[in-house]
This record gives C-alpha cells, structure tokens and sequence, in this order.
C-alpha cells in the first residue's frame, strides 16, 4: 500500500484526477477521503488534502514508485492549468470595466450565526440532526437555535401512514425508544421554551416529561404507538400545557380513561382528538411488526373513553377513535356531550349498528364528514366464548341493518 498525498487540487477536479490515477496506474482504490481545510487567497482555488490508499506491489519502494510519480505530475499539471485559468480570468475581468464583476469567494465559515440559522431554517429536521450539526462547531451552533426548534416532527420519518416498512419491528425496541428518547430531551432543551408542535412515537414517559416541563407554549403533541407512555406523563401534560388544542395519543395501550379527564379537565381548547387503536378483528398485518403482547393489550372499556370524552371535552371538533371497543351507548353520550364535531371517524368500531350511528348523527348539526364502519366482520372474530350463540341473532349481524 502506498499513501498519496495531492495538496491545492480544486474540488471539482479532483474526481478527475482520481480517474487519471486508476488509468495510469491500473490500480483499484480501496478507500477514499478528502477534507477541505481551508480556503486560499487565490481565486476559486481551494486548499484540499486526498489520501488515496491504492493497492501496489510491496516489493517496490513508495519513494520511488511510479504511482508516485505519476500522480505527482497529474497533480502538477492540474494545479498549473487552475492558476493559468485564473490568471486569465483575472486579465479579461480587468480589461472589461466595471461591467463585469467578478466572481466573489463563498468561505462558508465567516458566516454569521443568524445567517446560518436562516439557511439551516430551509433544510429538513433530518437533514440539520445528520448533516449541519456534525460539520463544524460554528454549524452546529446555529443548527441548535432554539428558533429552530418551535417544531420537532419526527412523522415524516416513519413512512406513510398505516404502512409496515421493512424496518418497522425494530422500533417497538428498547434501543429505538431511548434513540427518540435522546432525541426528543435535546429538541426541548434547545427550543428553549418555544416547542410548539411535537410529533414523535415510541417515546416513553422520562422524555415526554421532561419536554412538556419546558413547553408551556406545547399546542400540538402526537405520541402515536408509544406504548411506554403512561397515565403519569399525561397528568404533567394537563398540568404544564394548557394550551394544548390537538393530542394523537392513538396506539397508546397504557393510557386510559383517566387521562381523557385530567386533558379534558385542563386544556379547555382543545379541538382535535385522535384516539386510535390498532385492528383487533384483523391482527395478522401487525404480527410481524408489533410485539404480540401488545397485540394482546387492547383497552376494553371504549364506553368509559367516550364518556371522559363527552363529559370533559365539549369543543371537540375532530374525533378519531377508530377500531374502538365502544357500544352505542358510548356514542350516543358522544352526540349529546360533544356537539360541536365536524369529523368523526367510526372505522372499525364493530360493536356499533346502523340504527345507533343513525340516532347519534341527529345530535351532531354541525357534522360534515361522518366515517363509518362499513366493512365485512369476519364470522371467526365472533366466537363463542366471547359472544355466545344468541348473539348471532341480534340486529348487528342482520344483513339490512348492518348495511351503513
């Protein structure tokens, strides 16, 4: 192995001269690393190190090896030919007057904090995390502005919505939790108090605390399928973010009743409530993704739910609780407590009929967009342990009234 060192090559040539190298020397390069260090006072000429490690016949001395040599000229004649080309730009620039200007020097690092902060504002949260935080002091700096931070939205990241990525069943891992854990912990302590909206999941009850303990401005927060959130982290929520006007709690097995009423009873704005649950008449596309245990896990009490819902949430306007386990009576107390919905989302609520859907959408004037839960229940999900033989006569499973 031989190390080559090529200094003051520009950038752009240096692919080229890296080419030149292969071709000359039929070598294949086994690894490649540049670094820009620093910025020289010649035009469009930039200072970088290359360390090209290219496989050779050891017998050979490097001092005197060909490779050597003939890199050295490649490198040679590239940086005559770059001083030529700005010497001659140089030249014509002068003799055209002041119509044309000429080029000015980009040295990135004599920009201002603010200016980097207005940059960094136009890239993606993943992009500034991986990218501008881990070039330079001076970068991460100003990635780390808390003006930056009024928003953490981690949703983009986890793909479409409802579909099962290749790498979905690492995140119900201990180790993903305490990576969006970390993550979440140094978004709030870097907003400084100006965290707004927070969109992450599977994150546990430590970091969502401490975030909402320095987010008295929170608005919005989505903690879908975070299934180590508990009861506890939802009551610092209702002590320390009133003004909370949209909370996705879907997915969330160890939340239950009780915290629907300590957020109904602290936050009276808001406006949007997503109370989702996984689908328990069909599990088979989650088995591969989510722990079986939790499968197991659903919350049964769906009429208490709706109950908090109604009693302590009066300005809903968009409810979610699909796949609930509520029964007629849990929505009709839906229709009479919370009449000021526009959106709700009945989607596999399978214990509900037609007639009950019906009755409850008579309370609700302001409805304009209803989902209901037209689907076909599979025969096997109501088995006799659970339903009895009776129950096969009951209105639900008539084919006119379960007609939505």
């Amino acid at each position: 192995e031989t190390d080559i060192e090529v200094r003051f090559v520009k950038p752009t040539k240096l692919q080229g001269l890296l080419l030149c190298c292969r071709y000359y020397c039929k070598a294949t390069f086994a690894a490649v690393a540049v670094t820009t260090t620093a910025t020289r006072r010649r035009r469009n000429i930039f200072c970088c190190e290359a360390v090209c490690v290219v496989d050779t016949s050891p017998a050979r001395s490097a001092k005197h090896h060909p490779t050597r040599k003939r890199c050295s000229q490649v490198a040679t004649i590239m940086a005559s030919e770059e001083e030529e080309g700005g010497a001659a730009g140089r030249e014509g620039g002068g003799g055209g007057g002041e119509g044309e200007a000429t080029e000015a020097v980009r040295d990135w690092s004599e920009m201002t904090p603010a200016c980097l902060t207005l940059v960094f504002r136009r890239l993606s949260l993943e992009d500034r995390w991986k990218g501008a935080m881990r070039a330079c002091r001076s970068w991460r700096d100003a990635a780390r502005d808390p003006s930056l931070f009024s928003c953490f939205d981690l949703e983009p990241s986890f793909g479409a919505e409802g579909g099962c990525l290749s790498d979905a069943s690492s995140w119900w891992t201990p180790e993903f939790r305490r990576r969006i854990d970390s993550m979440l912990r140094s978004a709030a302590e870097w907003s400084g108090g100006s965290l707004c909206e927070v969109r992450v999941r599977h994150c546990s009850d430590a970091s969502l605390s401490f975030a909402v303990e320095r987010s008295p401005n929170l608005q919005i927060l989505s903690i879908r399928s975070s299934q180590s959130v508990t009861d506890s982290s939802m009551a610092k929520i209702a002590s320390f973010c009133p003004m909370l006007q949209e909370i996705d709690i879907s997915h969330c097995y160890e939340i239950s009743f009780i915290s629907l009423e300590h957020i109904g009873r602290a936050c009276p704005n808001l406006t949007i409530l997503k109370r989702n649950l996984l689908n328990w008449l069909d599990p088979s596309q989650h088995v591969s993704v989510v722990p079986a245990d939790y499968l197991n896990a659903c919350p049964q009490d769906g009429d208490r739910e709706a109950e908090a819902v109604a009693k302590f949430m009066p300005n809903l306007k968009h409810l979610e609780i699909r796949f609930s386990k509520l029964t007629a009576r849990g929505v009709n107390l839906i229709s009479k407590g919370c009449r000021e919905l526009v959106f709700l989302d009945l989607f596999g609520c399978a214990n509900l009929t037609s007639r009950a859907i019906e009755q409850a959408s008579l309370n609700l004037k302001n409805l304009e967009s209803l989902v209901k839960p037209n689907f076909y229940i599979p025969r096997s999900v109501f088995h006799t342990e659970r339903y009895g033989h009776w129950r096969l006569y009951d209105e639900r499973f008539q084919t006119n009234v379960f007609q939505i």
